[in-house]
């Protein structure tokens, strides 16, 4: 019988585990459960996100395994009610900046937005923008009873809030290299991520390779120094996607 490996997005523990006997003691009878089986790990990984807190609960040869970077097709089968995928732009860098982000309800895109701009920001804070309003849009939607997956191409911004942020705090907010930047943006992200940090998963995915909604986000940053929109404004032309991406690119 061919290896499987078992991810559990809601049960007694989540993980990702490699034998039926483990998941099954983590969902039988819990109401909710929610978990798949995969044929590797690193669509395991893919599915869950990746997290190395929870790769412990994989036999030990297979610890040294990396999950390659999402695909677009990895991305569609992961069990998300909602997707929403951010990105950020700065022409030059430090120079105009701009945010975007693009939501997706089951798979199709639902919603473009826009804006954030900076007159004088940077790559850095233009993406650590657009991932402190996914969060509070994931807030909203799983208030209402859905699930939530975001994606970012900006790993510093990733790391900042779900990794590096919660010893920054331990520490009153220093660190023993010098000033934290953008301390304005990552306080109020990491607070409104530790609220739902147990709900939703923040992926990193590949920038400029194809995936539909990172270039989506990509381009509405674009607009956003484009037409210097301080607030965040939805795009209401969302049919036309070949025109869209066709814009120039961040």
């Amino acid at each position: 019988m061919a290896k499987k490996y078992y991810v559990v997005w809601k049960g007694r523990e989540k993980g990702i585990f490699d034998t039926w006997s483990k998941c099954q003691a983590l969902v039988d009878g819990f109401a909710g459960a929610k978990f798949k089986s995969f044929s590797s790990l690193a669509e395991a990984e893919a599915a869950f996100g990746g997290k190395a807190e929870f790769k412990e609960k994989i036999n030990k040869s297979n610890k040294t395994s990396k999950s390659s970077p999402l695909s677009q097709a990895q991305i569609n089968s992961l069990p998300y009610d909602i997707k929403i995928f951010t990105d950020g732009a700065c022409d030059p860098n430090p120079g105009e900046a701009g945010t975007g982000i693009a939501i997706y309800q089951d798979n199709a895109l639902s919603e473009l937005w826009y804006g954030l701009y900076e007159p004088v920001g940077t790559n850095n804070t233009a993406e650590l923008r657009g991932l402190n309003q996914a969060l509070h849009i994931a807030k909203s939607k799983l208030e209402n009873g859905q699930s939530v997956g975001i994606f970012c191409d900006s790993k510093y911004s990733i790391d900042c809030i779900t990794k590096w942020a919660s010893g920054w705090q331990k520490k009153g907010w220093v660190k023993s290299g010098g000033e934290i930047k953008n301390l304005d943006i990552i306080q109020p992200a990491f607070a409104i991520y530790q609220e739902i940090a147990s709900t939703v998963n923040v992926h990193h995915v590949n920038g400029h390779v194809g995936i539909e909604g990172n270039e989506l986000a990509d381009r509405m940053s674009i607009v956003a120094i484009e037409t210097q929109n301080e607030s965040l404004n939805q795009f209401e032309d969302t049919d036309d996607i070949a025109s869209i991406l066709a814009l120039r690119a961040g």
